[in-house]
């Protein structure tokens, strides 16, 4: 059972009640992330998310982590380009005093001065990881040779220099525009009732107010560059990108179905051919993202530096193959059924439900239809994998990162 309302300041709450589980999982969503950002916050978004962890006008940071320890619940957050999310995942038993937490660090963080010190520094590791981490570095880069320095180009982590230069007032003046009730939606998912999830929300988010939210507009201007970081690691990671279709598109599910067969599993094409049958990569896959105006399909392998050229050129002879023959029935028929079973998994998950049902409301301000998606999947014909895998590898468009101790760019 589903239940949605939308309190008198303008916060949005779900609820998704899936009777015979012992859990819930609770999220509050904000529609910011770094694609809303200016180059002087590049970062903010992500580095708020870790301060509202360290303390509020009633709790330490330590009392914040240990009240959810003594409670058995589990706690964390993430930012993304879009959105940035904060949830707790705790016994039915425990749902309200979890979500009591979870709404006192969302709403009254105080960003203590010794904290932020500490934090910076801790961040400033984060993106060093990163930098350390070719393969999540690869995928920043070929973000960036999509759509450039702003908006779904930029790294979510933002540059060290942002990170040691904000402030109080800075954390306090981004979180003042974006973190408003109309911005905001809360999503329950699991084995709590409708009427006591309404409770809660009301409860501490009732009062919530906000005079500074403007909804900020996105430039977004597909770049289709090529960009390279040399390094000298054993391995070598390389990265193309298509434009593809928005996420409210009538493609979005032909789109889906086309990319699991070419590189969404173990008996894709790429899997099959550049792993299995010619050995040239231990990790190569496709994967899609969807965004409000945009999407971006990437291709991914990490290989060998002595064979990446030879890598390179095998993926684009599958694409090529893919996009001259098309798909065969048989690939076809598998293809939705492995994108319709991994949604009918993601119905037995709390937190894929919260999260699920949370970004269809923040998005597109509805509840998510089960099974509107299910015959979206079902009605997906053959035509309209043709029609995708067309308008989908336009190679004069692509884009391409590649990271690893190599003397060039590959590209396609």
């Amino acid at each position: 059972m589903v239940k949605s309302i939308t309190l008198n300041n303008g916060v949005r709450v779900v609820v998704k009640s899936m009777e015979g589980l012992l859990s819930v999982t609770m999220g509050i969503l904000v529609g910011t992330g770094a694609a809303y950002e200016t180059d002087k916050e590049d970062g903010i978004s992500h580095f708020i998310e870790h301060m509202q962890f360290k303390g509020t006008n009633t709790r330490t940071a330590f009392e914040i982590s240990d009240a959810f320890d003594a409670l058995g619940a589990q706690v964390n957050a993430f930012t993304g380009k879009d959105v940035t999310c904060y949830y707790a995942k705790s016994t039915s038993d425990h749902a309200g005093e979890a979500f009591a937490v979870l709404a006192d660090l969302f709403l009254n963080s105080t960003f203590p001065e010794e904290e932020m010190e500490r934090e910076k520094g801790v961040v400033v590791e984060e993106i060093n990881m990163d930098e350390d981490t070719p393969d999540d570095l690869c995928l920043d880069l070929l973000a960036r040779a999509s759509y450039g320095s702003e908006n779904y180009g930029r790294n979510i982590l933002g540059p060290a220099k942002n990170v040691k230069g904000f402030t109080r007032e800075d954390l306090f003046a981004y979180k003042n525009e974006r973190y408003c009730p109309q911005n905001i939606v809360i999503s329950f998912a699991g084995n709590i009732g409708l009427n006591e999830a309404e409770e809660l929300a009301t409860r501490y988010f009732g009062d919530m107010e906000c005079k500074n939210f403007v909804q900020r507009e996105k430039r977004v201007v597909w770049q289709g560059k090529n960009l390279f970081r040399k390094k000298p690691i054993e391995q070598a990671h390389f990265a193309f990108g298509f434009p593809t279709v928005e996420r409210d598109h009538k493609d979005f599910a032909a789109t889906q179905v086309m990319n699991v067969v070419l590189g969404g599993g173990m008996s894709s094409r790429l899997f099959k051919r550049v792993r299995e049958e010619l050995g040239l990569a231990y990790s190569v896959y496709s994967y899609t993202s969807h965004y409000a105006e945009t999407g971006l399909f990437t291709v991914y392998a990490g290989v060998n530096p002595k064979k990446a050229v030879d890598a390179a050129k095998a993926v684009r002879e599958v694409i090529c193959t893919f996009a001259q023959e098309g798909m065969t029935e048989e690939e076809f028929r598998r293809g939705k059924e492995q994108l319709r079973s991994s949604n009918i998994y993601a119905q037995e998950n709390t937190a894929s439900q919260m999260l699920l049902y949370g970004k269809q409301m923040l998005y597109k301000n509805e509840v998510y239809d089960f099974e509107k998606r299910m015959a979206e999947i079902a009605s997906v014909t053959e035509e309209d994998i043709k029609r995708v895998i067309k308008n989908n590898f336009d190679f004069s468009r692509a884009s391409s990162a590649s990271v690893g101790n190599l003397k060039k760019a590959i590209t396609l």
